[in-house]
């Protein structure tokens, strides 16, 4: 009786073997390591510090945070290991770096975008919001709104790394605060669409769609000009073996490597910031509802420009509008985006009562810990209440000069509300670098192998990297976020195309159906998440 043939397994390629045998390596992990030690014992000094202000009688808000804090620290990790495998995937794939040392250096930079990052792309996350559950976020709603965004988008981008999807985290964000925004107005017996702020969301989306068509189209481009330019036939060849790239371009692509990290970390690593404040403002007001970091001479400058703000408002004011209570006008008002004129009389009336305030207690430190939250919640709502005045049917049209006025005063409040700790920065950094170095193994095929029919080329690499830097730059100087898989995925299809070396539909038919099912399937699992967390917690 003869014995079957065993078919011997497909050989494995270069690559696979390199990223079998990687690791982050010895002095990658010692690197790693002092600065967790480092950045912890920073974040512990920074967060007692403020913390000894507090004062409970019970733990459980200390509890409550801790859990928050490592919920949101877990999102952040997950982006890391989930998002910058791309940054990774063409030095790695190119044999310009050696995988431990790429992902180390990838972490690095993406630990300093963080850093430095302006904290602009946080807070138009955070303001998709619905504003009533963020002025009362330290209740039961406004956590449960919180967890269920985060443990959705957490859910969403391990199943997508799992199958090796390179889904976007900014678009699993953007769905699941949808989710959350729809389920609070389903709950409350409205439309299901009022507590969304759908001009905000359109300008996010976007800000979310066009740009990987931007990287199409840019990096076609791009590698046309390369073509014409580099005349060196060796850019345009699959690397072989383990051979480096020529030295130039070999320079190029670790410098673009490192810039597409820095530029990830940079926009990327904000969306977590926005909500861990907001779970700071809601278990402990009194350290971090306000910017205690705001100087006295700042203090006076902001009382003479609520008073320049007022007296222009007054010009404005219907006589025939009576208002009691300024703050339920405006958040019925912010909810619904329905203008009447008691707005601008109760918005008169908030400028005034808070120059008082403020000028009562001299430096926002030195509110009361009891008024913290109550100053704080005036300051934000006042200001998105400035923000959608112009959109507003029937609202007044101000002059230039006034507008000017508004913006001005504006700028002070949100000075004063939408600020990040240093420690945050940090904290969120550690998260997305140590992400970074445990799971980008998975979606560095995809990028190299898999998108076009042919593998990548090094002048396909430098472009698509190029062009992923500078689109992700650009969205963070004006403040909206984007997805840096979206736009690295979509350039390496333009450098593909331009070369016509043609894509392997499969993959790009997987890669869209992620982004067309992203948003859907998080604000499903968000809004599922929120209804359950409420009923949890007696709403």
């Amino acid at each position: 009786m003869s014995t079957p043939a065993v078919t011997p397994p497909a050989p494995k390629s270069i690559l696979d073997e390199k990223l079998e045998k990687s690791s982050v390596g010895k002095w990658g992990v010692l690197v790693f390591v002092g600065m967790l030690v480092i950045g912890i014992g920073y974040i512990a000094t920074q967060l007692f510090g403020d913390l000894s202000v507090v004062h409970y009688s019970s733990i459980f808000p200390f509890l409550l945070l801790g859990v928050a804090l490592l919920i949101a620290l877990g999102f952040e990790f997950v982006n890391g290991f989930h998002d910058t495998a791309n940054a990774v995937a063409t030095v790695i794939y190119t044999h310009s770096l050696e995988p431990h040392i790429a992902v180390v250096y990838s972490g690095i930079m993406n630990f300093i975008g963080v850093l430095l990052s302006s904290g602009a792309v946080a807070y138009s996350v955070i303001v998709l919001l619905p504003v009533e559950l963020i002025l009362k976020v330290s209740s039961g709603a406004g956590f449960a709104m919180v967890f269920a965004l985060l443990i959705a988008a957490i859910l969403w981008n391990l199943a997508t790394w799992y199958k090796g999807l390179p889904a976007s985290s900014s678009h699993t964000m953007i769905g699941s605060i949808i989710g959350v925004g729809i389920a609070n107005q389903i709950m409350q017996g409205n439309s299901g669409t009022a507590g969304v702020d759908w001009s905000q969301v359109q300008k996010v989306f976007s800000a979310l769609f066009w740009s990987p068509v931007i990287g199409f189209g840019a990096a076609f481009v791009l590698f046309l000009l390369f073509k014409l330019l580099a005349r060196d036939p060796r850019l345009y060849k699959a690397p072989e073996g383990t051979a480096p790239p020529p030295f130039y371009i070999r320079i190029l692509l670790i410098l673009t490597c490192g810039g597409v990290s820095y530029a990830h970390g940079s926009n990327d690593g904000q969306k977590g910031m926005g909500l861990i404040m907001l779970i700071l403002v809601g278990t402990v007001p009194t350290a971090y509802a306000l910017n205690h970091a705001v100087t006295p001479k700042d203090t006076q400058t902001f009382v003479a420009v609520s008073t320049q703000t007022a007296d222009m408002l007054n010009n404005y004011v219907t006589p025939t509008a009576t208002v009691g209570d300024a703050e339920p006008e405006l958040e019925h008002f912010v909810s619904t985006k329905t203008f009447e004129p008691a707005v601008v009389t109760a918005l008169q009336q908030e400028v005034t009562d808070i120059r008082n305030e403020v000028t009562l207690y001299h430096t926002l430190k030195g509110v009361p810990t009891n008024q913290q939250a109550n100053v704080r919640n005036q300051m934000y709502l006042t200001s998105e209440t400035l923000r959608l005045l112009p959109k507003a049917k029937g609202a007044p049209k101000f002059s230039d000069a006034d507008n000017a006025v508004l913006a001005n005063y504006r700028k002070f409040l949100d000075t004063s509300t939408k600020f990040i700790p240093t420690w945050v920065k940090v904290a969120v950094a550690l998260a997305l670098g140590l992400g970074t170095m445990v799971g980008w193994k998975r979606i560095v095929v995809t990028v190299g192998e898999k998108i076009g029919k042919t593998h990548m080329t090094y002048a396909q690499g430098a472009s698509a990297e190029l062009v992923t830097m500078a689109t992700i730059l650009g969205a963070d100087r004006i403040g909206v976020p984007v997805s840096t898989t979206h736009i690295l995925n979509s350039g390496v299809a333009g450098t593909m195309a331009a070369n016509r070396s043609g894509l392997q539909l499969s993959t790009v038919r997987d890669i869209a159906l992620a982004w067309i099912f992203t948003l859907p399937a998080a604000a499903l699992l968000s809004g599922g998440l929120f209804f359950l967390f409420n009923k949890l917690a007696g709403h």
